[in-house]
């Protein structure tokens, strides 16, 4: 498949990427293990190159990183090996041991390197698929005052697309994400926000539920996985819109469709970044209804019939905040009858 963001071939559909996952981050009877302290300088500028089965346990890839980034001026000598960035692993799932890196198998968040050092890294280290820019915000759309737009990380070299994996009885989930414009969000041991969905949905699954603050569409493909008749999925955040339709087509295995229809791409929908009322982005075509739409969750009654009664999942931003929590869940209900929960 051609990646929406760099249009390389890094992107794959659920069976393809599915397909070596077992081994996906385990060694050879070769590979060699070197654990560094994170919280202390590199010993010496020294690391070591790739297996020869192609993989590298991740300190060691730190380790040319912080290489590469000490001659760049970056970093200085009596920096830590962390101060290098946060790995984010390709495909991303919970794991119980550090991972050894095949090619492309991880994105870089780093707040201290700078474009010279990126390009180094994503051309020097061959497990690296791209290097992201941080800041001390939270990448995406984190509030509802309408006209705030989001804050966005900076890609400063090679990709920032990359996928996270979420198990389900009917198969692994594949979902994608452009790491600079939505927020990290790494599956948890246990996948608590999956087994809120599976509890709501029910094992005769309801008729219709929304996905209300879609993201990149995990909860609502869940819902589409488990059998759910009519799933919709929303976000008023483009890049988050945008890539719950892309995942559809990137899991349309799961899904009782002919073929997924997609109406807009990112670079049409990033000149209107937040959108209101709600507009579709995409949808299946075949015995299950799956639809994902850009805007206000608070106006899907505009596209929702009030008689659909559905079971609605508000993943909002702020959990902390009980009261505006109440507050909406009730407003949903008034507006759109059915339930309500926050996952």
């Amino acid at each position: 498949m051609e990646c929406p963001a760099c249009g390389s071939d890094c992107v794959q559909l659920a069976p393809e990427i599915l397909r070596d996952l077992p081994t996906h981050f385990l060694p050879c009877e070769k590979c060699t293990m070197r654990a560094l302290d994170k919280r202390a300088p590199l010993p010496s500028r020294e690391y070591a190159l790739p297996c020869s089965c192609g993989k590298r346990f991740i300190d060691e890839v730190f380790a040319q990183m912080y290489v590469i980034m000490l001659e760049e001026g970056d970093l200085t000598a009596s920096d830590p090996l962390l101060a290098v960035g946060s790995p984010l692993i390709h495909p991303g799932m919970a794991m119980d041991r550090p991972p050894f890196l095949p090619q492309k198998s991880l994105l870089l968040l780093s707040g201290k390197a700078q474009e010279k050092a990126a390009q180094r890294i994503v051309a020097e280290v061959p497990e690296i698929r791209g290097v992201v820019r941080t800041a001390g915000f939270i990448p995406g759309l984190v509030s509802l005052n309408p006209g705030e737009n989001p804050r966005v990380y900076t890609l400063l070299a090679g990709c920032d697309v990359r996928a996270d994996i979420y198990p389900l009885a009917t198969g692994p989930l594949v979902v994608y994400k452009q790491q600079a414009l939505i927020h990290v969000e790494f599956p948890r041991a246990g996948y608590p926000k999956l087994r809120s969905i599976a509890a709501h949905v029910g094992t005769s699954p309801v008729p219709f539920f929304v996905d209300a603050c879609s993201g990149p569409g995990t909860l609502g493909l869940a819902a589409a996985c488990l059998g759910v008749p009519h799933v919709v999925m929303n976000d008023a955040w483009y890049a988050s819109a945008f890539w719950s339709a892309f995942n559809l087509k990137v899991n349309r295995i799961y899904f009782d469709v002919e073929k997924v229809r997609i109406y807009k791409q990112p670079e049409e929908m990033a000149g209107h970044p937040v959108a209101r009322e709600p507009v579709k982005i995409a949808e299946t075509v075949g015995r299950q209804i799956i639809e994902v739409y850009q805007g206000d969750f608070r106006m899907l009654d505009r596209v929702i019939p009030r008689d659909a009664h559905p079971v609605a999942a508000l993943d909002v931003f702020d959990k902390n905040n009980q009261k505006g929590i109440s507050a909406l869940l009730h407003d949903w209900k008034e507006r759109m009858g059915g339930d309500a929960f926050v996952p």
